[in-house]
């Protein structure tokens, strides 16, 4: 990953409506191949709202754009999983400076 993506990844992270969009994935990603929930399920947590708002789908947006999460359109849903190779590659990123690595 180019210093870019990782700005971006950590940019779209230090928000908190969006840090609480990932940790909703993570405990209501499911299965093998780690089926998430549908927007409207992500902003009726977040909201209360049953239909999804201009301000979550901006920051599902944001999410999906710095390769966070992937949106998926299944008919009329749109299905969010997490990437967690992405989140492996900052990890490491992280790791690495910490211990005064050279490069990461």
């Amino acid at each position: 990953m180019s210093d870019e993506i990782i700005v971006g990844a950590f940019k779209a992270l230090s928000d908190p409506t969006r840090m609480r969009i990932v940790r909703y994935l993570l405990k209501h990603s499911t299965g093998e191949k780690r089926t998430g929930p549908t927007a409207s399920e992500i902003c009726f947590h977040l909201t209360g709202a049953e239909k999804i708002n201009s301000t979550i789908s901006h920051h599902l947006h944001e999410l999906d754009n710095a390769g966070l999460i992937s949106i998926e359109r299944k008919g009329k849903h749109m299905i969010c999983t997490l990437r967690p190779e992405a989140f492996m590659y900052l990890s490491n990123a992280c790791r690495n400076i910490a211990l005064g690595e050279k490069s990461f």
